[in-house]
């Protein structure tokens, strides 16, 4: 027997207005751009401020006539059931747009051939039959990124076969995989990291004493070399110090990525700051990107259209609906238009409260100014979630005279000395960095005579908690930053 019962449950659910706030709020100003241009193409009734202004004015200047037909001419220009058939509201994100004129300029890009299209050109200047072409283009597509043929070469046989028709031996792909290995940029085609150094190697000068042992050591010793185990090197080639030197050197000099040698140059990563702090007579001034400022706004022949089709005859089944899209559209660019300027205002306050709390940092760029600082300490100040900070500080970019960074780089744990002051782990850090920095490289300074160091400085850390900051730095063991 089915029994029913009544519950009563409290549940927290968040509207599509709080949603798209969230997603317009981690959005960095980088994409934000994108983002409104979107909604732009989407949603009708949202207009571009700058544009809709330029035709007002245009308006401004007609003649009441064309006023009156365009007013009549409307419902032609305007099908309605091309907009009925639209998906319903959906969930916004986040874009950017700008009134900075300096943000305005366009970067020029420079148009050059890619790293797969400059081997390609070398390959078509062969003297190859269709078999043979048929076989490098496929040896080029299967390269990565770096250079390297990472797929075995039977199966770049299957692969041939199934793909290409083309049934080709082992021998074959070998012989125009070594003509591959000739193209520029030196290295390219290699299997491995050890192949690679080789290629390259094979096309300096032979008659170099340096380059022959150089090779010797890439061929026969490579494993001791990446290790920096120098003395064993020295005595499998009987050589001096000096000479292992030179030809570190040498093999120091190649690459060891040469598919990413032409994309370096054509990948720049361009870091748009949300903030900009200056200091103008010992005050700090903060200024919000102006990209995180559009320009937007309810298009004015949307209310319009809409104030006509309320007057009209609401029996016809069509008109309700055009009615109901209408207002739908409108509503949607409100709550856009909302959800940008309340990101507005949560950047402004909590840049504001960051900047307050490294006040000093910010005046003088020194990171021992910086304060143990976490997300909650944030929170507390301007009275909102962890989480919003956390997105706040996540993938937005403050620009200062001393440079531009990540606000979550002002974040910090806290540090007790000796004298019971708290410090930032930053500052731990920075003097970890200068002790390596000034170490000689002979004989680099183990973490334990690092945890040595910084306890007579009065920072008690444990010695897990030192290789833990110099991971953290990028910073490898001793051993390995041992130089002769």
């Amino acid at each position: 027997m089915l029994k029913q019962t009544l519950q009563q449950k409290l549940l927290q659910k968040l509207s599509p207005q709080q949603i798209q706030f969230i997603k317009l709020l981690q959005v960095p100003s980088a994409t934000l751009d994108t983002r409104i241009k979107e909604e732009l193409e989407e949603n009708p009734a949202l207009e571009d401020g700058s544009l809709a202004n330029m035709n007002d004015t245009i308006e401004e200047y007609a003649d009441k006539d064309t006023e009156n037909f365009q007013e009549e001419s409307y419902e032609q220009e305007f099908s309605v059931e091309e907009y009925i058939q639209e998906d319903d509201f959906k969930d916004y994100g986040g874009n950017y747009s700008s009134d900075d004129e300096d943000d305005n300029k366009e970067i020029p890009i420079a148009i050059q051939d890619s790293f797969f299209e400059k081997l390609q050109n070398q390959l078509d200047l062969l003297a190859l039959d269709d078999k043979q072409y048929i076989i490098g283009n496929q040896l080029i597509g299967s390269l990565d990124d770096d250079g390297y043929l990472r797929r075995p070469i039977l199966s770049l046989i299957d692969d041939l076969a199934f793909s290409q028709n083309v049934i080709a031996t082992e021998e074959e792909v070998e012989t125009i995989l070594s003509i591959i290995q000739d193209f520029d940029p030196p290295g390219v085609g290699a299997r491995d990291l050890q192949e690679c150094l080789l290629l390259q190697l094979k096309r300096k000068d032979q008659n170099n004493p340096i380059i022959v042992k150089a090779t010797a050591v890439v061929k026969d010793s490579l494993d001791e070399f990446t290790k920096k185990h120098y003395d064993k090197i020295e005595k499998q080639l009987n050589i001096s110090s000096e000479e292992l030197k030179e030809i570190i050197a040498e093999i120091l000099k190649l690459n060891p990525k040469p598919g990413d040698s032409s994309a370096a140059s054509g990948k720049q990563l361009q870091i748009i700051p949300d903030f900009h702090i200056s200091n103008i007579d010992g005050y700090l001034h903060l200024k919000l990107n102006g990209r995180n400022a559009p320009e937007l706004r309810v298009s004015r022949s949307y209310q319009e259209m809409f104030q006509h089709y309320e007057k009209a005859e609401k029996t016809d089944k069509k008109m309700k609906e055009a009615v109901q899209f209408v207002k739908q559209k409108l509503d949607s660019a409100k709550w856009f238009i909302d959800a940008i300027k309340q990101r507005q205002q949560t950047l402004l306050k909590t840049m504001n409260a960051i900047m307050m709390f490294q006040y000093e940092y910010f005046l003088t760029g020194d990171d021992r100014m910086l304060k143990p600082m976490i997300l909650k300490d944030i929170a507390e100040e301007i009275d909102m979630d962890i989480s919003t900070v956390s997105r706040v500080a996540n993938s937005k970019y403050v620009q200062t005279e001393f440079g531009t960074f990540l606000l979550k780089s002002f974040f910090s744990e806290a540090i007790q000395t000796d004298s019971g002051e708290e410090v930032s782990n930053k500052e731990v850090k920075k003097i970890l960095e200068e002790c390596i920095a000034n170490e000689d490289k002979r004989k680099p300074l183990a973490d334990e005579k690092l945890t040595d160091i910084l306890k007579e400085k009065g920072y008690s850390i444990a010695r897990r908690t030192v290789a833990k900051y110099r991971e953290a730095l990028n910073i490898p063991v001793a051993r390995l930053r041992k130089e002769l």
